[in-house]
């Protein structure tokens, strides 16, 4: 979950790593630091907070040199303190580390370097790759590494300095955390993620778990814990520097919601051919007779991903009549699984590193079942595990919380749907011909979902004080109702939750107090009239409603204290509009509480360990 980055070349390092630190941020901002290699040796830099207070201390301290590497935290062992930011050195200060990930094995490590005599500093599980550097690097510092990693177990992404390697970066990758390298005019990159290198370079070499990069002055080599080379085709990645800066936004929230006309159109393009009703999804890596022939579907998720399956499965039971399930990707592995070789597991990460989800991956590919993963990250691990990969398309996403990229998912699991469907001969040539052409013109109705913002704005300042709020769905909404729950805990830090409108009647509704807000999904479809009850019944409670309506639906009007109305469009694509108004009315009451939109606390952007 934390941001690494790694620069080699002619410029001053500490100016190249921090502005590339901060664009991973998203990934951990508890502390951050950096070192910097130079004739007088290691020198490192490190603050508690963001990288905003590590700037400062860099302005005050100057480290010199053209070499070093840097990190920004989101603590695992050991609380927020400048102690336990990295970098992480060895006994004599000549050696400093960055880690991502959890090492599993340090308190074992740790015990055998205390009886070498090693001190320790920190309470962190990283400080013991220092010092295992420290015991191996006679051998040099590639062959330090690679010992050193061969040790430790558990997952880590580590970039590594030396004093007795004045112009060498050497990290490795194992366990799933991950890590690119690039190079380019004489220089050579390594980041955690790609918003790092936006600007440094065009193409970078994504490292597998096993691998060991030594990155010099324009020239990056790649190879196994043993030496043997390793060579690998480069992934480009964007340059467009419009994605990782807020072009004139207040929050990179704000600029993602907005965006999402945009993924959803990408997210189409080429893939559907409204006209004839039919969906082409050659990248799934399966013919239609074998997709055709699973007998069932797992979705498998974490967090709004898990939101996403949700609707999947409905999407899919619906449109393809195939039994279909959503698994919390921590859950699924407790759960000793029952699993048949025709079951088709889908797991589904906006990062496509979320150590779960993978985890999940790598246990159904274990009983060798086919997989198709949903993702927004070429090159990422999921989409390098899995049989076939159907890419979401929403650009890079800087906020923490999930917007455009949870769209794109729906639209996603949408498609897979429809050829489920197309293939099972469920679904009829002119039903599936209506459902596409609604979908092509969501993105025309999420653009007077955000003309609503304004009023949407106006109606979170009546909630801004609220300490507590339900949301209420029935059938495809319910999983609406989940993400409209969590984006409001997230980023506002009020306690909300998401219930099936009908469970309300068998606990939930002790919760109901006068004044408190409950947010009801109620467009005009077959079940309104069932959602009507439930407003009715929170009603008589003294709860203030708030409907997310058809525009136009009197019924829900006159029962709900205040409407947020959307377009009218079909069940399949609804959760799109709803998603869009649910992320506003989140962002609005988050931005009146001057809580920190992109950043809430406590959280990181990619989960990438367990």
């Amino acid at each position: 979950m934390c941001g690494i980055v790694g620069y080699v070349g002619s410029e001053d390092a500490a100016s190249v790593l921090t502005p590339a630190l901060k664009r991973l941020e998203y990934r951990g901002y508890d502390s951050a630091g950096l070192a910097t290699l130079h004739e007088g040796g290691l020198d490192v830099c490190r603050a508690v907070g963001k990288v905003a207070d590590l700037e400062r201390a860099v302005a005050e301290r100057r480290p010199a040199g053209q070499l070093g590497i840097a990190h920004t935290r989101w603590a695992t062992h050991g609380r927020p303190t400048e102690v336990n930011a990295h970098p992480q050195v060895d006994c004599t200060s000549r050696v400093a580390v960055v880690h991502n990930g959890i090492i599993e094995n340090y308190r074992t490590l740790r015990q055998q370097l205390l009886a070498e005599g090693h001190a320790f500093r920190s309470e962190t599980d990283s400080e013991v790759f220092a010092h295992l550097l420290e015991r191996y690097l006679d051998l040099g510092l590639p062959a330090a590494v690679a010992r050193a990693a061969s040790l430790v177990v558990g997952t880590f992404a580590v970039a590594c300095i030396a004093e007795g390697a004045p112009d060498m970066i050497v990290a490795v990758r194992g366990g799933g955390s991950p890590l690119i390298v690039g190079s380019k005019d004489g220089e050579a990159y390594l980041a955690s993620d790609v918003p790092a290198l936006v600007g440094r370079t065009g193409e970078t070499v994504v490292l597998e778990d096993g691998e060991l990069a030594i990155l010099t002055r324009g020239h990056v080599k790649v190879c196994r814990l043993d030496g043997e080379p390793v060579t690998r085709s480069a992934v480009a990645i964007s340059t467009d520097r419009d994605a990782i800066e807020k072009c004139g936004h207040p929050h990179f929230m704000l600029k993602e919601i907005l965006e999402q006309p945009d993924a959803v159109r990408n997210t189409l393009l080429e893939r559907i051919d409204p006209m004839a009703g039919t969906v082409e999804l050659p990248e799934l890596g399966m013919a239609d007779e074998e997709l055709a022939a699973v007998s069932r579907m797992v979705f498998i998720a974490c967090g709004s991903s898990w939101h996403a399956g949700l609707v999947g499965k409905w999407l899919v039971q619906a449109f393809g009549r195939l039994p279909a399930q959503a698994e919390i990707a921590s859950e699924f592995r407790q759960t000793d699984p029952l699993l048949d070789p025709r079951t088709l597991v889908v797991p589904i990460s906006q990062s496509g590193e979320t150590a779960d989800t993978l985890g999940a991956l790598r246990l159904a590919r274990q009983h060798y079942l086919r997989s198709i993963a949903v993702c927004n990250r070429v090159g990422s691990s999921m989409s390098r595990d899995a049989d076939g990969v159907l890419y979401t398309r929403a650009g890079l996403e800087i906020g923490v919380a999930a917007t455009k990229s949870f769209t794109a998912q729906l639209v996603a699991v949408l498609l897979l749907a429809l050829k489920v469907g197309q293939v099972r001969r469920t679904l009829s040539r002119k039903a599936s011909r209506e459902l596409l052409r609604a979908l092509v013109e969501i993105p025309a109705l999420m653009a007077r979902v955000i003309d609503e913002s304004d009023a949407i704005a106006e109606l979170a300042g009546r909630l801004a004080d609220s300490s507590s709020c339900l949301y209420l769905g029935r059938g495809l909404q319910y999983p609406l109702a989940l993400e409209g729950a969590l984006k409001l805990k997230e980023i506002s830090y009020i306690h909300a939750e998401g219930f099936p409108a009908g469970e309300l009647k068998h606990g939930s509704i002790a919760l109901i107090e006068r004044g408190m807000p409950v947010v009801v999904l109620a467009p005009s479809d077959p079940g309104v009239h069932h959602i009507a009850t439930s407003i009715q019944e929170v009603k008589a409670r003294d709860s203030l409603v708030i409907a997310l309506a058809t525009k136009g639906d009197d019924m829900v009007g006159s029962l709900a204290d205040f409407v947020i109305p959307i377009p009218s469009a079909l069940p399949g694509v609804q959760p799109l509009l709803m998603a869009l108004a649910l992320q506003l009315l989140a962002y609005h009451l988050a931005v009146l509480r001057g809580c920190d939109v992109d950043q809430p606390r406590n959280l990181a952007k990619s989960v990438t360990v367990e």
